[in-house]
């Protein structure tokens, strides 16, 4: 059992025109450490973890990464351009999304710009949508990240509630299966 309940893990990759959602191996270990240590990426996430610490606190191969459940890499041409995260929100989250899955991301920023998180994120949640029929999924980000507000919207997430947190406005969406028709 995992963070998604019954859902087997890992699952088979996860394929897009041009993405391969896969799990995490130990081959991805200096892209993860890449991906923690940059400051643009950690902009909106309370900042990035200094490079050495990392480099010290993330084992070695073949044991990492981990097999996080919920953790896929996002793979492009064979190299990990980023990760989406399918995880239980827990209890110390914001109430209204409390139990239910919540979607992460996070892309290099050489990934930034060609559609890869809307296509990644999609993906997953078409994963999700096979594997737990009709499970709601929230999504958190700050306000001032324009472009994880504009793809939240997107990917059909909408606005639940404002709070304060990390000494800036969060925004937290909500996405159900059932889509409005156009």
């Amino acid at each position: 059992m995992n963070e998604l309940g019954s859902v087997t893990w890992p699952p088979a990759p996860v394929k897009t025109e041009r993405l391969v959602l896969r799990e995490p191996e130990a081959r991805d270990r200096a892209a993860f450490i890449e991906l923690l240590a940059s400051p643009e990426v950690h902009t909106y996430l309370g900042g990035p973890r200094p490079r050495d610490e990392l480099e010290r606190e993330m084992p070695e191969m073949p044991e990492v990464p981990e097999r996080w459940p919920g953790s896929f890499v996002v793979d492009l041409d064979g190299a990990m351009i980023g990760q989406i995260l399918l995880r239980r929100a827990s209890e110390h989250r914001r109430p209204a999304a409390t139990g239910k899955v919540d979607l992460g991301y996070l892309l290099l920023p050489r990934a930034w710009g060609f559609g890869y998180a809307a296509e990644a994120c999609a993906a997953a949640l078409g994963w999700l949508d096979g594997v737990l029929p009709g499970e709601p999924v929230v999504l958190a980000t700050q306000t001032a990240n324009v472009g994880s507000m504009r793809l939240a919207a997107k990917l059909g997430f909408t606005e639940v509630e404002r709070f304060h947190a990390w000494d800036a406005e969060q925004w937290l969406g909500l996405r159900s299966r059932v889509t409005p028709s156009a």
